[in-house]
């Protein structure tokens, strides 16, 4: 019984939040996917993706694994890591440019294109 009336708003939360439309992801109930495991793993592997829930609250997904999946880490992380990084020296970073464009040529000119 995967897909039943009473998942229809997780259903539809899902296809807006994790699908924008284009990629519907169907919600199963934990009791569904305890219940019809071999079966929906049977799906996913077809290329089937899920969105479980508890209490009709998504919890998790369920996706086809992909050898060449990248994954990101979460923005928060990221910001911790870009918070460890010394403080940028801009003369540094502009002599470094410049003796980079020495060796490889200058592919950046510092033309300002805008400017009439």
């Amino acid at each position: 019984m995967l897909g039943s009336e009473r998942s229809y708003s997780v259903a539809l939360f899902c296809i807006l939040r994790y699908g924008g439309g284009m990629q519907q992801l169907k919600a199963i109930g934990q009791r569904e996917l305890r219940n019809d495991n071999a079966e929906i793993m049977r799906r996913v592997e077809a290329g089937e993706s899920f969105v479980v829930t508890r209490n009709n609250k998504p919890v998790a997904q369920l996706l086809p694994y992909r050898e060449d999946a990248v994954t990101r880490p979460p923005l928060g992380d990221v910001q911790v890591l870009f918070g460890t990084l010394p403080p940028v020296d801009a003369d540094r970073w502009e002599a470094d440019r410049r003796a980079a464009d020495e060796v490889f040529g200058v592919d950046d000119p510092l033309d300002d294109p805008w400017q009439s």
